[in-house]
Protein backbone atom coordinates (compact mmCIF):
# COMPACT_ATOMS: atom_id res chain seq x y z
CA UNK A 1 0.00 0.00 0.00
CA UNK A 2 2.96 2.30 0.81
CA UNK A 3 4.07 1.97 -2.65
CA UNK A 4 0.70 2.75 -4.33
CA UNK A 5 0.48 5.57 -1.90
CA UNK A 6 3.40 6.96 -3.00
CA UNK A 7 2.49 6.81 -6.87
CA UNK A 8 -0.40 8.43 -5.87
CA UNK A 9 1.60 11.87 -5.16
CA UNK A 10 3.62 10.72 -8.17
CA UNK A 11 1.18 10.09 -11.18
CA UNK A 12 -1.82 11.49 -10.09
CA UNK A 13 -2.43 14.35 -7.42
CA UNK A 14 -0.78 17.02 -9.80
CA UNK A 15 -3.99 16.45 -12.42
CA UNK A 16 -6.18 18.00 -9.36
CA UNK A 17 -4.53 21.27 -9.21
CA UNK A 18 -2.83 22.12 -12.31
CA UNK A 19 -3.73 22.52 -15.62
CA UNK A 20 -2.78 19.94 -17.74
CA UNK A 21 -1.96 20.29 -21.12
CA UNK A 22 -0.85 17.44 -23.89
CA UNK A 23 2.06 16.08 -24.14
CA UNK A 24 2.79 13.47 -27.54
CA UNK A 25 4.93 10.43 -27.18
CA UNK A 26 6.81 10.14 -29.78
CA UNK A 27 5.18 7.50 -32.97
CA UNK A 28 7.26 4.59 -34.19
CA UNK A 29 8.96 5.25 -37.01
CA UNK A 30 9.20 9.27 -36.34
CA UNK A 31 12.87 10.82 -36.61
CA UNK A 32 14.73 11.39 -33.15
CA UNK A 33 14.48 15.04 -32.22
CA UNK A 34 17.33 17.27 -32.04
CA UNK A 35 18.55 18.49 -29.15
CA UNK A 36 21.47 20.82 -27.45
CA UNK A 37 21.91 19.88 -23.68
CA UNK A 38 24.55 20.54 -20.64
CA UNK A 39 25.75 17.08 -19.04
CA UNK A 40 27.06 16.57 -16.12
CA UNK A 41 30.56 16.76 -17.23
CA UNK A 42 30.50 20.61 -18.23
CA UNK A 43 29.46 19.52 -21.65
CA UNK A 44 26.66 20.02 -24.16
CA UNK A 45 25.39 17.06 -26.17
CA UNK A 46 23.73 16.92 -29.71
CA UNK A 47 22.59 14.10 -31.55
CA UNK A 48 25.77 14.96 -33.68
CA UNK A 49 27.68 13.45 -31.19
CA UNK A 50 26.66 10.03 -31.57
CA UNK A 51 26.66 9.79 -35.34
CA UNK A 52 29.08 7.31 -35.13
CA UNK A 53 26.83 4.50 -33.80
CA UNK A 54 24.85 2.49 -35.64
CA UNK A 55 22.10 2.84 -32.76
CA UNK A 56 21.41 5.00 -30.14
CA UNK A 57 19.08 4.72 -26.82
CA UNK A 58 17.56 7.84 -25.23
CA UNK A 59 16.66 7.42 -21.93
CA UNK A 60 14.48 9.37 -19.64
CA UNK A 61 15.62 9.18 -15.88
CA UNK A 62 15.95 11.54 -13.09
CA UNK A 63 17.28 11.87 -9.77
CA UNK A 64 14.68 11.26 -7.66
CA UNK A 65 12.14 8.74 -8.81
CA UNK A 66 12.39 5.34 -6.48
CA UNK A 67 11.57 3.49 -10.27
CA UNK A 68 14.45 5.21 -12.17
CA UNK A 69 16.84 4.49 -9.20
CA UNK A 70 15.80 0.88 -9.20
CA UNK A 71 16.95 0.68 -12.77
CA UNK A 72 20.16 2.69 -12.32
CA UNK A 73 22.29 -0.74 -12.07
CA UNK A 74 20.25 -2.39 -15.03
CA UNK A 75 21.15 0.56 -17.35
CA UNK A 76 25.12 1.25 -16.33
CA UNK A 77 25.69 -2.56 -17.34
CA UNK A 78 23.29 -2.50 -20.47
CA UNK A 79 26.07 0.28 -21.03
CA UNK A 80 28.37 -1.76 -20.52
CA UNK A 81 27.30 -4.62 -22.44
CA UNK A 82 26.27 -2.94 -25.91
CA UNK A 83 28.61 0.11 -26.05
CA UNK A 84 31.45 -1.71 -27.83
CA UNK A 85 28.77 -3.48 -30.52
CA UNK A 86 27.96 0.10 -32.01
CA UNK A 87 25.16 1.00 -29.37
CA UNK A 88 25.12 4.68 -28.10
CA UNK A 89 23.19 5.96 -25.19
CA UNK A 90 22.25 9.06 -23.54
CA UNK A 91 20.14 10.08 -20.60
CA UNK A 92 17.93 13.03 -20.06
CA UNK A 93 16.43 14.19 -17.06
CA UNK A 94 13.13 16.22 -18.07
CA UNK A 95 12.08 17.49 -14.75
CA UNK A 96 11.50 21.20 -13.62
CA UNK A 97 13.42 20.79 -10.36
CA UNK A 98 11.00 23.57 -9.06
CA UNK A 99 7.87 21.17 -10.14
CA UNK A 100 8.45 18.62 -7.57
CA UNK A 101 7.66 18.56 -3.71
CA UNK A 102 9.25 17.44 -0.99
CA UNK A 103 6.55 15.20 -0.86
CA UNK A 104 8.16 13.08 -3.52
CA UNK A 105 11.15 12.92 -2.72
CA UNK A 106 10.99 10.44 0.09
CA UNK A 107 12.93 7.41 -1.73
CA UNK A 108 15.76 10.09 -2.49
CA UNK A 109 18.34 12.04 -1.15
CA UNK A 110 19.08 14.57 -4.12
CA UNK A 111 16.54 16.01 -6.27
CA UNK A 112 16.30 16.90 -9.96
CA UNK A 113 18.34 20.03 -10.43
CA UNK A 114 21.68 20.02 -12.23
CA UNK A 115 24.40 20.22 -9.49
CA UNK A 116 22.25 17.18 -8.11
CA UNK A 117 22.76 15.13 -11.14
CA UNK A 118 26.18 15.39 -11.41
CA UNK A 119 26.55 14.53 -7.88
CA UNK A 120 24.68 11.01 -8.58
CA UNK A 121 26.24 10.51 -11.75
CA UNK A 122 29.79 10.48 -10.01
CA UNK A 123 28.31 8.60 -7.00
CA UNK A 124 27.49 5.40 -9.25
CA UNK A 125 30.13 6.22 -11.59
CA UNK A 126 27.70 6.29 -14.61
CA UNK A 127 29.17 4.86 -17.84
CA UNK A 128 27.08 7.41 -20.22
CA UNK A 129 26.11 11.05 -20.73
CA UNK A 130 23.38 12.58 -18.23
CA UNK A 131 21.94 15.89 -19.80
CA UNK A 132 19.87 18.50 -18.14
CA UNK A 133 16.63 19.29 -19.61
CA UNK A 134 14.80 20.84 -16.69
CA UNK A 135 14.68 24.66 -17.47
CA UNK A 136 12.30 24.71 -20.53
CA UNK A 137 11.95 20.88 -21.17
CA UNK A 138 11.37 22.00 -24.73
CA UNK A 139 13.38 18.71 -26.07
CA UNK A 140 10.97 16.17 -23.47
CA UNK A 141 8.07 17.96 -25.18
CA UNK A 142 9.23 16.79 -28.24
CA UNK A 143 10.18 13.19 -27.48
CA UNK A 144 6.95 13.06 -24.83
CA UNK A 145 8.60 10.17 -22.29
CA UNK A 146 5.56 8.76 -20.27
CA UNK A 147 7.29 8.44 -17.21
CA UNK A 148 10.45 7.66 -16.13
CA UNK A 149 12.04 6.01 -16.74
CA UNK A 150 11.43 5.59 -20.66
CA UNK A 151 13.97 4.44 -23.22
CA UNK A 152 13.64 5.62 -27.05
CA UNK A 153 15.69 3.46 -29.38
CA UNK A 154 16.97 5.00 -32.81
CA UNK A 155 18.60 3.29 -35.43
CA UNK A 156 21.44 4.45 -38.15
CA UNK A 157 19.11 6.73 -39.46
CA UNK A 158 18.38 7.79 -36.60
CA UNK A 159 14.04 6.49 -37.12
CA UNK A 160 12.55 5.11 -33.47
CA UNK A 161 11.94 1.54 -33.86
CA UNK A 162 11.71 0.58 -30.24
CA UNK A 163 9.78 2.66 -27.24
CA UNK A 164 9.11 1.97 -23.83
CA UNK A 165 10.10 0.08 -21.09
CA UNK A 166 13.46 -1.72 -20.33
CA UNK A 167 11.96 -4.43 -18.77
CA UNK A 168 9.07 -5.95 -16.90
CA UNK A 169 9.69 -5.34 -12.97
CA UNK A 170 11.05 -2.32 -11.41
CA UNK A 171 12.04 -4.31 -8.70
CA UNK A 172 15.75 -4.76 -9.03
CA UNK A 173 15.96 -7.86 -6.74
CA UNK A 174 13.90 -9.86 -9.08
CA UNK A 175 14.73 -11.10 -12.16
CA UNK A 176 12.75 -9.78 -15.23
CA UNK A 177 10.53 -11.98 -17.67
CA UNK A 178 10.73 -9.84 -20.18
CA UNK A 179 14.37 -7.82 -20.92
CA UNK A 180 11.92 -5.70 -23.76
CA UNK A 181 14.78 -3.40 -24.33
CA UNK A 182 17.41 -5.92 -24.27
CA UNK A 183 15.78 -8.27 -26.70
CA UNK A 184 14.86 -4.65 -28.95
CA UNK A 185 18.64 -4.60 -29.10
CA UNK A 186 19.69 -7.63 -29.70
CA UNK A 187 17.14 -8.14 -32.82
CA UNK A 188 18.45 -4.65 -34.37
CA UNK A 189 21.99 -6.18 -34.17
CA UNK A 190 21.29 -9.08 -36.04
CA UNK A 191 19.42 -7.53 -38.58
CA UNK A 192 16.03 -8.95 -37.60
CA UNK A 193 12.28 -6.71 -36.97
CA UNK A 194 11.93 -5.75 -33.37
CA UNK A 195 8.65 -8.38 -32.28
CA UNK A 196 7.35 -6.06 -29.84
CA UNK A 197 8.41 -2.35 -30.84
CA UNK A 198 6.36 -0.40 -27.86
CA UNK A 199 5.58 -1.54 -24.61
CA UNK A 200 3.95 0.43 -21.51
CA UNK A 201 6.35 2.35 -18.54
CA UNK A 202 5.84 2.58 -15.36
CA UNK A 203 7.31 5.07 -12.84
CA UNK A 204 6.94 9.01 -11.76
CA UNK A 205 5.12 11.13 -13.98
CA UNK A 206 7.66 13.73 -15.39
CA UNK A 207 7.54 16.49 -13.55
CA UNK A 208 6.32 19.34 -16.09
CA UNK A 209 6.59 23.43 -15.08
CA UNK A 210 3.18 24.30 -15.76
CA UNK A 211 2.51 21.79 -12.64
CA UNK A 212 4.25 23.49 -10.05
CA UNK A 213 1.48 25.08 -8.74
CA UNK A 214 1.23 21.62 -7.02
CA UNK A 215 4.02 23.01 -5.07
CA UNK A 216 2.72 25.96 -3.95
CA UNK A 217 -0.66 25.23 -2.78
CA UNK A 218 1.04 21.74 -0.69
CA UNK A 219 3.40 24.50 0.88
CA UNK A 220 0.48 26.49 1.98
CA UNK A 221 -1.13 23.44 3.24
CA UNK A 222 1.70 22.52 5.05
CA UNK A 223 2.21 26.06 6.50
CA UNK A 224 -1.52 25.77 8.45
CA UNK A 225 -0.84 22.61 10.05
CA UNK A 226 -0.75 23.04 14.08
CA UNK A 227 2.67 23.38 15.72
CA UNK A 228 2.78 22.43 19.36
CA UNK A 229 5.58 22.24 21.81
CA UNK A 230 5.56 19.44 25.01
CA UNK A 231 7.51 19.14 28.24
CA UNK A 232 9.30 16.44 28.46
CA UNK A 233 11.24 15.10 31.50
CA UNK A 234 15.01 13.30 32.07
CA UNK A 235 12.94 9.78 31.80
CA UNK A 236 10.95 11.12 28.33
CA UNK A 237 14.54 12.10 26.89
CA UNK A 238 16.06 8.43 27.50
CA UNK A 239 12.97 7.17 25.91
CA UNK A 240 13.38 8.70 22.77
CA UNK A 241 16.81 8.18 22.61
CA UNK A 242 16.42 4.35 23.01
CA UNK A 243 13.44 4.45 20.29
CA UNK A 244 10.97 1.87 21.86
CA UNK A 245 8.91 0.71 20.60
CA UNK A 246 10.76 1.44 17.31
CA UNK A 247 8.00 1.29 14.49
CA UNK A 248 10.23 4.14 13.06
CA UNK A 249 13.38 5.52 12.02
CA UNK A 250 13.91 8.69 14.41
CA UNK A 251 15.89 11.69 13.92
CA UNK A 252 16.50 13.43 17.27
CA UNK A 253 17.67 17.35 17.33
CA UNK A 254 18.95 18.92 19.84
CA UNK A 255 18.71 22.90 19.74
CA UNK A 256 18.00 26.21 21.77
CA UNK A 257 16.90 29.44 20.48
CA UNK A 258 20.12 31.06 21.67
CA UNK A 259 22.05 28.99 19.93
CA UNK A 260 22.82 30.36 16.19
CA UNK A 261 23.69 27.51 14.39
CA UNK A 262 20.83 25.51 15.71
CA UNK A 263 18.64 28.66 14.37
CA UNK A 264 20.32 28.68 10.94
CA UNK A 265 20.31 25.14 10.20
CA UNK A 266 16.50 24.19 11.91
CA UNK A 267 14.64 24.83 8.02
CA UNK A 268 16.44 21.78 6.83
CA UNK A 269 15.24 19.62 9.57
CA UNK A 270 11.77 20.71 8.47
CA UNK A 271 12.71 19.92 5.06
CA UNK A 272 13.78 16.92 6.07
CA UNK A 273 10.14 15.89 7.96
CA UNK A 274 8.33 17.22 4.46
CA UNK A 275 10.30 14.59 2.57
CA UNK A 276 10.52 11.30 4.45
CA UNK A 277 7.58 11.75 7.09
CA UNK A 278 5.01 9.88 4.75
CA UNK A 279 7.55 6.60 5.09
CA UNK A 280 8.68 4.83 8.64
CA UNK A 281 10.66 8.22 9.89
CA UNK A 282 9.67 10.73 12.16
CA UNK A 283 11.82 13.73 13.63
CA UNK A 284 11.62 15.14 16.96
CA UNK A 285 13.05 18.47 17.88
CA UNK A 286 14.01 18.91 21.55
CA UNK A 287 14.83 22.95 22.62
CA UNK A 288 17.18 23.12 25.93
CA UNK A 289 15.74 26.28 26.30
CA UNK A 290 15.10 27.15 29.58
CA UNK A 291 11.11 26.64 30.57
CA UNK A 292 10.77 29.95 30.94
CA UNK A 293 11.64 30.58 27.44
CA UNK A 294 9.41 28.20 26.31
CA UNK A 295 6.99 30.76 24.17
CA UNK A 296 9.90 32.03 22.56
CA UNK A 297 10.91 28.47 21.51
CA UNK A 298 7.31 28.01 20.29
CA UNK A 299 7.27 31.52 18.66
CA UNK A 300 10.74 30.20 16.47
CA UNK A 301 8.84 26.66 15.74
CA UNK A 302 5.90 28.57 14.42
CA UNK A 303 7.93 30.88 12.48
CA UNK A 304 9.70 27.98 10.88
CA UNK A 305 6.33 26.08 10.41
CA UNK A 306 8.06 23.24 12.07
CA UNK A 307 4.56 20.94 12.54
CA UNK A 308 6.94 17.85 13.52
CA UNK A 309 7.14 16.39 17.22
CA UNK A 310 8.60 18.95 19.75
CA UNK A 311 9.47 19.00 23.03
CA UNK A 312 11.17 21.73 25.48
CA UNK A 313 13.20 19.68 28.52
CA UNK A 314 11.68 20.04 31.56
CA UNK A 315 14.38 18.88 34.01
CA UNK A 316 16.49 20.80 36.44
CA UNK A 317 20.39 20.09 35.41
CA UNK A 318 21.21 20.31 31.40
CA UNK A 319 24.17 17.95 32.45
CA UNK A 320 21.68 15.34 33.52
CA UNK A 321 20.28 15.96 30.41
CA UNK A 322 23.28 15.38 28.08
CA UNK A 323 24.33 11.99 29.75
CA UNK A 324 20.99 10.74 29.25
CA UNK A 325 21.70 11.43 25.54
CA UNK A 326 25.03 10.00 24.86
CA UNK A 327 27.78 10.17 27.20
CA UNK A 328 29.97 11.14 24.43
CA UNK A 329 28.68 13.93 23.58
CA UNK A 330 30.30 17.07 25.17
CA UNK A 331 27.08 19.06 25.56
CA UNK A 332 27.77 21.92 22.52
CA UNK A 333 24.48 22.68 20.49
CA UNK A 334 22.99 22.06 18.22
CA UNK A 335 23.26 18.08 18.55
CA UNK A 336 21.76 15.49 16.22
CA UNK A 337 21.06 11.61 16.43
CA UNK A 338 19.63 9.30 13.66
CA UNK A 339 18.18 6.10 15.79
CA UNK A 340 17.04 2.93 13.74
CA UNK A 341 14.25 1.21 14.82
CA UNK A 342 16.37 -1.01 16.65
CA UNK A 343 17.84 1.94 19.00
CA UNK A 344 20.75 1.50 17.37
CA UNK A 345 22.21 4.87 16.69
CA UNK A 346 23.30 4.89 13.01
CA UNK A 347 24.85 8.05 12.99
CA UNK A 348 25.33 11.66 15.45
CA UNK A 349 26.80 14.84 14.63
CA UNK A 350 28.19 17.11 17.32
CA UNK A 351 27.67 20.10 15.56
CA UNK A 352 25.59 21.83 12.40
CA UNK A 353 24.38 18.77 10.08
CA UNK A 354 25.53 18.80 6.20
CA UNK A 355 22.27 18.14 5.18
CA UNK A 356 23.13 15.88 2.03
CA UNK A 357 24.78 13.43 4.14
CA UNK A 358 21.78 13.36 6.47
CA UNK A 359 19.31 12.93 3.67
CA UNK A 360 21.89 9.81 2.39
CA UNK A 361 22.00 8.67 5.81
CA UNK A 362 18.57 8.25 6.51
CA UNK A 363 17.46 6.93 2.95
CA UNK A 364 20.31 4.10 3.64
CA UNK A 365 18.14 2.86 6.44
CA UNK A 366 14.21 3.77 4.84
CA UNK A 367 15.66 2.22 1.08
CA UNK A 368 15.15 3.82 -2.65
CA UNK A 369 13.08 1.37 -4.00
CA UNK A 370 9.37 0.01 -3.22
CA UNK A 371 11.10 -3.44 -2.90
CA UNK A 372 13.18 -2.10 0.28
CA UNK A 373 9.64 -1.41 2.29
Amino acid sequence: MKRFGYLFICLVSFSLFAQEKKVEKLPIGATAPPFDLPGVDGKNYTLDNFSDKDYLVVMFICNHCPTAQAYEKKIIDLVASYSPRGIGFVAISPNDPDAISLSELGYTDMSDNLEEMKLRAKHLNYNFPYLYDGDNQQVSITYGPSATPHVFLFDKTRKLVYSGRIDDTENPYVTPKTTDLKNALDAALSGKPIQTPETKTFGCSIKWSWKGDWVGKLAAQWAREEVTLEEINLAGVGDLVKNKPGEKLRLINFWATWCGPCVIEFPEFVDINRMYRDRDFEFISVSADKLNRKEKALEFLKKKEASSQNYIFSGKSIYDLIEVVDPDWQGALPYTLLVNKEGKVVYKIDGTIDPQLIKTKIVEQLGRYYADN
